[in-house]
């Protein structure tokens, strides 16, 4: 009996440990699911869960295909100190990231380098509505400082800074081509961040401010059109929000609550 039992355990042992070994890669589309309230998922994972590559997507809907949101595979290393607690993570694709990103640290607290991503924002459309019916053009770019990030009752914090650069931003309904350059600051504490965005250059110009709170956007702003631009942005402005006067102008009240 004692032998039994002692085959038993080490036959559990080795299953437990080829399945740590060679989990599939597959696994960590959940997880990021997950954390991102199934807006995100991965697409053709292939390799293990320590080792493997992926496509960032839009998640799908029952029937539908994974539809990619950036450019490239993503690779990550993952090591298996993981287990004992200690996270270490290099995550690496050249045509979207500016450099690997490194993440360092505990199950409760770590590290992300600092890096950049490029997004073209005709991938948008596959966030849904309204993205898929402006059918934006152009470049996105979002760079960050070193962030330090915390997980406590299976919600994440993030401290620092982000900034998103929108360039040569275009759309389907304006003739207008390009419409203008952004940008949105982002300022992070904890579950908080506080949003800023200004204009580069126009004819369209959008300013105003905001909060994002647990995964909540609240932003107050405005958007008008450059001097002698007004007829040909009108369509468009019309479907960002109301109008409203301010002093002897008319701009339209950008309002997320």
């Amino acid at each position: 009996m004692r032998r039994l039992v002692i085959w038993l355990a080490a036959a559990f042992v080795t299953v437990a440990l080829t399945l740590l070994i060679f989990c599939p890669a597959a696994w960590m589309a959940s997880f990021l699911e997950r954390q991102t309230g199934g807006r995100l998922t991965l697409g053709d994972a292939q390799g293990t869960l320590w080792h493997g590559s992926a496509f960032i997507g839009g998640a799908p809907g029952q029937h539908d295909p994974v539809t990619p949101l950036l450019p490239g595979r993503f690779s990550w290393r993952l090591s298996p100190a993981v287990l004992l607690g200690q996270v270490d993570l290099e995550v690496e694709n050249p045509s979207a990231l500016s450099q690997a990103i490194r993440v360092n640290g505990s199950w409760w607290q770590w590290q992300v380098g600092p890096a950049a991503i490029t997004l073209p924002a005709e991938r948008l459309v596959g966030l849904g509505a309204p993205l898929n019916t402006v059918q934006l053009s152009g470049e996105m770019r979002l760079s960050w400082a070193p962030l330090q990030m915390t997980r406590q009752a299976g919600v994440i914090g993030i401290t620092g800074s982000m900034a998103l650069e929108l360039n040569d931003i275009a759309s389907r309904l304006s003739p207008i081509k390009p419409l203008g350059a952004y940008h949105l600051a982002l300022d992070w504490h904890g579950r908080q961040a506080q949003l800023t965005l200004t204009t580069v250059k126009g004819p369209m110009l959008l300013s105003g401010g905001g909060m994002l709170n647990d995964g909540r956007l609240r932003f107050s702003g405005k958007a008008e059109a450059e001097a002698g631009q007004e007829e040909k942005l009108a369509n468009l402005l019309n479907l960002l929000g109301q109008r409203r006067k301010e002093g002897d102008k008319t701009v339209i009240a950008l309002e997320f609550k």
